[in-house]
């Protein structure tokens, strides 16, 4: 009897233990995820200016961003499964490494050829989605669109402290010492990886030895990762986010160069500028994302988003200066924090939870599309159209799909009340 009445006991408290140490890699992820941020912010301080030196024109400077886009494009699935079968620990301490490789090549790039060599260890720098992996892994279905959003958060204050530092940084020592800082940045994130991030997150299950178990536990079976597309939901959901995504993925690469060019900013008020993005980003994933998704659905909160990034293209395609564009910034990264997060949430509930690490691989490799095709069409369109040309893009393509949900959206409820 006393052992039955300790055992009913112990579960309790044992669960207790068990979340607490989840929480505790949350937090730990949160962090490690802040500092990537905060790093990969530093770079685009650095990157722009350096490219100008060395005689890049705007062009140049998109292809250097859709070489970016490429590598990642084709990483991000693969990445993705690695993580889903080596574990939490070992695919972020890959993915810190090679962001330590990608900082000592830039800092040592004095030739055209060093910008491009410098981004190929892009192809493993996917920390933000290893967190993302960890995070889904640990919260509850329930409560995972606000834990995803407090990565939001942590984006946010990576932007404000990587522009602010970075900025400044740069104009007082220039590109090689802050590329130097983002290498030592990086080593200290690896170092936080191998102290408190847990080999693995994953659910245990049975293992299997079968020939054709090992067979689809190879990181390369496109087939494995095709598979997630075949789930109810995923590839329409896939879709809305590229198609939707594309515009304003063209105007986030585009801006350094509008910065540049139409604003006229130095890196220091560039710097200020990226700051003001993250305070915006973080009142919006920390208070605002939370309390929409504990109130609406998920469907609703995706049509908001939509709704609102075509009326911030309107406004961006007649913005006439930096203040203008800073009154479309509120907007902006609103559709931008909930659309991001919504679908990513979307599309993890749709796969079981052995598959989240390939699941978010994918989706960060939707971004990577984006900046893809981003800086070719964005500096075709700038060059031959203006600025004007990439606001009134993302206004119309938005407005379709905007009226196509709505119109799919009745038939969608009568499916789920059957």
């Amino acid at each position: 009897m006393s052992q039955r009445g300790e055992t009913s006991e112990g579960a309790p408290g044992a669960a207790a233990d068990q979340q607490k140490k989840k929480m505790k890699t949350i937090y730990i992820v949160y962090l490690i995820a802040a500092l990537d941020i905060t790093w990969m912010f530093l770079q685009f301080s650095v990157t722009p200016y350096l490219a100008k030196k060395l005689g890049f024109d705007t062009l140049w400077f998109g292809y250097l961003q859709t070489m970016v886009g490429i590598i990642q494009l084709l990483g991000g699935p693969m990445f993705g499964r690695f993580a889903d079968l080596f574990g939490a620990r070992v695919a972020l301490s890959l993915a810190c490494a090679s962001s330590i490789v990608f900082f000592l090549l830039l800092a040592i790039a004095d030739h055209p050829a060093m910008l491009f060599i410098h981004k190929i260890p892009t192809v493993f720098m996917h920390v933000l989605p290893a967190s993302q992996m960890v995070v889904t892994d640990l919260s509850e279905p329930e409560k995972r669109a606000d834990a995803l959003s407090k990565l939001g958060l942590c984006f946010g204050v990576g932007m404000i402290a990587g522009s602010t530092l970075g900025g400044h940084l740069n104009t007082r020592y220039g590109e090689a010492f802050t590329a130097c800082f983002g290498a030592v940045g990086s080593a200290f994130s690896l170092l936080l990886v191998l102290k408190f991030i847990p080999k693995t997150t994953k659910a245990q299950t049975p293992r299997a030895n079968t020939e054709s178990e090992n067979k689809r536990k190879s990181i390369f079976n496109v087939g494995e990762i095709t598979r997630l597309t075949k789930f109810p939901g995923v590839t329409a959901t896939f879709l809305v986010k590229i198609v939707a995504g594309l515009p304003s993925g063209i105007f986030q690469v585009m801006f350094s160069i509008i910065a540049l060019d139409i604003f006229k900013l130095q890196p220091e008020q560039n710097g200020y500028l990226m700051a003001y993005f993250g305070i915006v980003q973080m009142v919006v994933q920390g208070g605002v994302i939370g309390r929409l998704t504990a109130r609406y659905s998920e469907s609703s909160l995706l049509l908001l988003s939509i709704g609102v990034s075509s009326l911030v293209g309107l406004a961006q395609a007649y913005m006439q200066n930096v203040f203008h564009f800073c009154l479309t910034v509120i907007p902006m990264m609103f559709s931008l924090s909930v659309f991001n997060v919504i679908t990513d949430s979307m599309l993890t509930k749709s796969v079981p939870s052995s598959d989240t690490g390939t699941m978010l691989g994918l989706c960060s490799s939707v971004q990577s599309l984006l900046r893809t095709v981003g800086p070719t069409a964005g500096g075709f369109l700038y060059v031959n159209y203006g600025v004007s040309s990439l606001g009134l893009i993302q206004f119309v393509v938005n407005i379709a799909v905007f009226v196509y949900l709505l119109l799919r959206r009745p038939k969608k409820l009568a499916e789920q009340k059957e």
